[in-house]
């Protein structure tokens, strides 16, 4: 059998980055992407900024006590999909097989190329043409799996390159911390050294058995990633499988009136959304976590739709089921799911038949002038509600 070559390549501190193109006078500085309020939540960081014990995900709060020179920043979302885009045309159109893990994070199978240019040498060649040509810096890892390479990645970033020769994958992960794992989060790594196993090469000579008994199927996956077998392949495409969208307070409320319209603006942008994609969803989800941070969610299935007038009805219909507390809300939310590609079939006498050029015309003015040029008078949001959700990177 062949043996494998895996590549992981990351963007280094991918939106700090993005900023840095877009002004240079970034460069060098403590600069924080993400929330700008009380609430808000650190979506990057630079390296500079890491120095202080800033992390991704970390609260804006605790990261500006960390470091106050911290230069702050909202974040452009279009502006991280555009560069994205643009490093992973020029990955795709080079590379054998692709995964887009994330926004930032790639998988490359480069098994049987070898013979022909060298993994490794194909893989600093790529890295080398995506800062030429676009600017931005990459790390990568080399390996025969997807968790090696990762592990190997995070090992040598910021502007790094590693390779991990076949047969070495154990004793390269042995010495490190457990939660250098990409599956072990907060919650497993807290488990793990309450069980007295601190470091990837104690995990794993643990017995199977035990492991096991902890935490069921995923601790055959953790001894296995211990000892360094991955056999999980790179997937060329993988389906969405929902769409959501959330706000949380600056102020927790009970203001109905307000929360409802929030919803159905909430509704609205996730509508243009799926239409977007060219698909409906069959299932729709509103969330609520109050003050105390009890959430509760519900949801319904219904005729595969994409249409507003049908979907914020529904939204509309699950909050007042589920908002019957009376309690201070803190945070609000819609998930789509079971989504399906294709249009929604409507009825010759189906009365939102005469809807759907309406929502192609406003559709074009919201590609032409952005997500908020038109809106529902209903589901109208001020700046300050609407203001950008960053997704946070654990492990730039």
């Amino acid at each position: 059998m062949q043996e494998r070559a895996i590549v992981h390549m990351d963007l280094d501190s991918f939106f700090v980055s993005v900023e840095r193109l877009r002004d240079t006078r970034l460069v060098g500085k403590p600069v924080i992407v993400g929330g700008m309020s009380d609430r808000g939540v650190v979506a990057a960081c630079s390296y500079e900024t890491r120095a202080f014990g800033v992390r991704s995900a970390m609260p804006m709060k605790m990261a500006l006590k960390l470091c106050p020179d911290a230069i702050v920043l909202r974040g452009d979302f279009d502006a991280y999909t555009q560069h994205s885009e643009a490093v992973t045309s020029l990955i795709m159109g080079r590379a054998p097989l692709v995964e887009k893990a994330s926004i930032d994070e790639f998988y490359l199978d480069m098994t049987g190329m070898e013979r022909f240019f060298g993994s490794y040498a194909f893989a600093q060649d790529l890295r080398n043409r995506i800062k030429k040509e676009i600017g931005l810096q990459m790390s990568f890892g080399l390996s025969v799996n997807k968790t090696v390479s990762k592990v190997a990645t995070n090992h040598v970033k910021p502007a790094g390159e590693f390779q991990v020769l076949s047969g070495h994958e154990k004793s390269f992960l042995a010495p490190m911390p457990v939660g250098k794992i990409p599956m072990i989060g907060a919650v497993t790594s807290q488990t793990l050294r309450n069980m007295g196993i601190v470091q990837v090469g104690t995990l794993s000579q643990m017995p199977l058995k035990i492991l096991e008994k902890t935490f069921g199927k995923s601790g055959i996956v953790l001894w296995e990633r211990a000892n360094g077998i991955d056999l999980r392949p790179v997937v060329p495409y993988s389906e969405q499988k929902s769409l959501s969208k959330e706000i949380t307070f600056e102020q927790d409320s009970t203001d109905v009136v307000l929360l409802r319209r929030i919803l159905g603006s909430l509704t609205e942008q996730l509508a243009y959304d799926l239409r977007k994609l060219g698909q409906c969803t069959a299932c729709v989800t509103v969330k609520l976590r109050y003050s105390n941070f009890d959430t509760h969610t519900r949801q319904i299935s219904i005729p595969a739709s994409a249409s507003d007038h049908r979907l914020i009805p529904a939204v509309q219909e699950l909050f007042e089921k589920l908002y019957d507390r009376r309690l201070l809300i803190r945070l609000i939310g819609v998930r789509f799911s079971k989504l399906w590609q294709g249009q929604e079939q409507l009825q010759i006498f189906d009365e939102g038949a005469r809807l759907v050029p309406l929502y192609g015309a406003m559709d074009k003015l919201r590609n032409r002038y952005g997500d908020f040029s038109i809106l529902r008078a209903s589901g109208f949001m001020g700046s300050g509600e609407r203001r950008n959700r960053l997704p946070a990177k654990t492990d730039e």
